[in-house]
């Protein structure tokens, strides 16, 4: 009789989350300005003949959400893991690899993010665990490295 034993481990779902935090915080921030300042554009432009026109409001307060947009793609990266591979998610650009071609997973001191070292020498940047959230990423780098190792050991036949 044979019987098949796996390790069963936990998948992985992270995101960065000082940095989310602060994108969001940072975003507000950035439409509320550029919506008072547009409503500060009124009347004579200066010494010249031109005046301020509900259009220039319009295209501050626009300025002002498309960089707001561009702050909130600081929230883009994810990073899912299961016993099958793992997907990352980055600021741009994203991932799908399975656990084989991962050589080895790294979070070197004074690294930002952490990393996946491929087999074919290559490096995969996974923004979503990040130094900044201490002992969030450490978690997340431990689970990683765990369905890792699982994905390395060899199913027992007995």
């Amino acid at each position: 009789m044979s019987s098949v034993q796996t390790t069963v481990t936990a998948p992985v779902v992270a995101r960065p989350q000082r940095a989310r935090i602060i994108a969001y915080v940072l975003a507000l921030v950035v439409v509320v300005v550029f919506t008072l300042i547009a409503f500060g554009l009124h009347g004579k432009t200066g010494d010249g003949p031109g005046y301020f026109q509900r259009g220039d409001q319009a295209a501050m307060i626009g300025l002002g959400l498309c960089a707001a947009a561009g702050i909130l793609l600081m929230t883009r990266p994810r990073v899912d893991a299961d016993e099958h591979g793992v997907r990352v998610r980055n600021i741009i650009g994203s991932y799908d690899l399975p656990w084989d071609s991962v050589r080895r997973v790294t979070f070197g001191r004074g690294a930002p993010w952490l990393t996946l070292d491929l087999h074919d020498d290559e490096r995969v940047a996974v923004m979503a665990v990040q130094m900044a959230d201490k002992d969030y990423a450490v978690r997340v780098a431990r689970g990683l490295r765990a369905l890792h190792a699982a994905s390395l050991t060899p199913a027992v036949v007995e």
